[in-house]
């Protein structure tokens, strides 16, 4: 039984000649566009009423030691700041999807979907896989249900009726976690290459064949991320403004670590592991732990960092695209967004340990320039927070100022790419998206440092979208 599943269709580049045509926006992004514009535009008119007051601040405080450190270290991560995007910008441009290969070639796939409380979403997922281009006999989807508490193992039990023996379905005794259901599905698939796939995400037809291509062009291919996109994008405000982002942070920066073949996460939504790198670290990852305790968060980031260590290349295919929802309420948003954080913070500590050695063959300064950078946002987290406290109560205007006119100027660069690549209209939520995280959600990364070692995936048995 063959079923339609909605799917959300790559909208055409504009050419250059409409890029910034004001006929490509629809109302509702026009007024978007104006109260960005209005309240970007008044933070520099501000900036530039404000310039005799900077000229007036207290230079003696400026002159001591600490002053001049302040400004010698803050002049010097701003350079490291624009030599790092230029840097990027660069590897990006070097960047080429690798194209899917023949059937022929293509290897035996076993697809994993652990699954908990994602009621419906989950029979839409299987058969989103069950409908790919992918040759039948080459393809085993298993899916687990973590012992949800709704009516998914249900779901499940609906599309192994109706997609048949390519699905197999396994309940475990309890809720035990994503890493366990992960582990399970590794030791009972046959393919040569694992892919997994969250239960609340929808593939495209060819994702999967492009996905794993790149283990056949590049033989020391240890992993592929796949492209994520929001499908829950129209829905609300949350995930409108993080369909920008989610399309820079894969298709500008993953792109860009795929040519150093060092991507430093595959995400959990959509991601491909060669059969032999997986079975060398699998028993290490399940039983990882941090600060004696056991992990049971980041294993997609735990699982990257380990095929790393092996000396493998991880890429990343923008051709392989899957649609996955993403919170719609402030709560679920902040405490997804700190789960990720702490998993960082693990795992760059994981990644110092060995990047710096000989780990692997050919040139190695720029992984780990991608990793000095994640440092640099984890080191600067309180120093950053403190200082910008104090200017909030020294001098308030110069702080909105001076922070919006930042906002303008770093949000411009996803905002064009997005623009170029998919709509002008929609690229302008990226800076609603900046002001929203600088004043809301600044304080994330330094909470989730001083509580890395906290266990709990924090969003289970919370409302998906309320």
């Amino acid at each position: 039984m063959q079923t339609n599943i909605n799917l959300t269709t790559t909208k055409r580049p504009p050419t250059f000649s409409k890029l910034f045509s004001l006929k490509t926006l629809s109302t509702r992004d026009m007024g978007i566009f104006g109260i960005t514009f209005l309240l970007l535009a008044g933070a520099l008119l501000m900036l530039i009423k404000l310039q005799p007051a900077f000229e007036q601040l207290h230079f003696e405080r400026i002159n001591t030691f600490w002053g001049q450190l302040l400004i010698y270290v803050s002049i010097g991560l701003l350079a490291f700041k624009i030599a790092f995007l230029g840097f990027i910008f660069f590897l990006r441009l070097r960047y080429k999807a690798v194209a899917s290969v023949s059937n022929e070639k293509l290897p035996v796939l076993t697809v994993i979907v652990p699954a908990y409380n994602e009621g419906k979403l989950v029979w839409k997922t299987l058969h989103s896989l069950a409908g790919s281009h992918y040759p039948s006999h080459k393809l085993q989807i298993i899916s687990i249900d973590d012992g949800s508490k709704d009516d998914t193992w249900s779901w499940m039990q609906k599309a192994k009726q109706e997609i048949g023996e390519k699905l197999s379905i396994f309940q475990q005794p309890k809720n035990m976690g994503k890493r366990h259901a992960l582990y399970r599905g590794f030791k009972m698939g046959a393919g040569e290459i694992y892919v997994t796939v969250d239960s609340d995400s929808i593939v495209k037809t060819e994702t999967l064949r492009n996905l794993v291509s790149p283990f056949i062009t590049d033989r020391n291919c240890g992993a592929v991320a796949g492209n994520v996109k929001v499908l829950n994008n129209q829905k609300a405000i949350i995930p409108r403004m993080l369909n920008v982002s989610f399309a820079f942070s894969f298709e500008f920066i993953r792109s860009a670590q795929s040519v150093l073949g060092s991507v430093l996460c595959t995400p959990g939504a959509l991601a491909a592991y060669r059969r032999d790198a997986v079975s060398n670290c699998l028993e290490d990852w399940m039983n990882q732990t941090f600060l004696g305790t056991k992990t049971d968060i980041g294993e997609d980031r735990a699982m990257t960092n380990m095929i790393l260590k092996q000396g493998k290349n991880v890429r990343f295919q923008s051709n392989a695209v899957v649609l996955t929802n993403i919170p719609e309420c402030y709560k679920n948003l902040y405490k997804m967004f700190i789960r990720w954080e702490r998993s960082n913070v693990r795992e760059n500590i994981k990644m110092s340990q060995f990047a710096f050695s000989n780990y692997r063959e050919g040139c190695k300064i720029g992984p780990r320039i991608l990793l000095i950078n994640q440092w640099i946002k984890v080191i600067f987290a309180y120093p950053f927070v403190l200082l910008m406290l104090a200017f909030i109560v020294m001098y308030p205007l110069m702080f909105l100022s001076t922070t919006l006119v930042s906002i303008l100027v770093f949000s411009s660069i996803p905002a064009l790419f997005y623009a170029k690549s998919y709509n002008v209209g929609e690229s302008l939520w990226i800076y609603c998206y900046s002001l929203f995280y600088t004043f809301s959600l600044f304080w994330i990364t330094p909470y989730a440092i001083a509580t890395a070692s906290r266990r709990g995936w924090l969003t289970r048995g919370l409302p998906k979208n309320s």
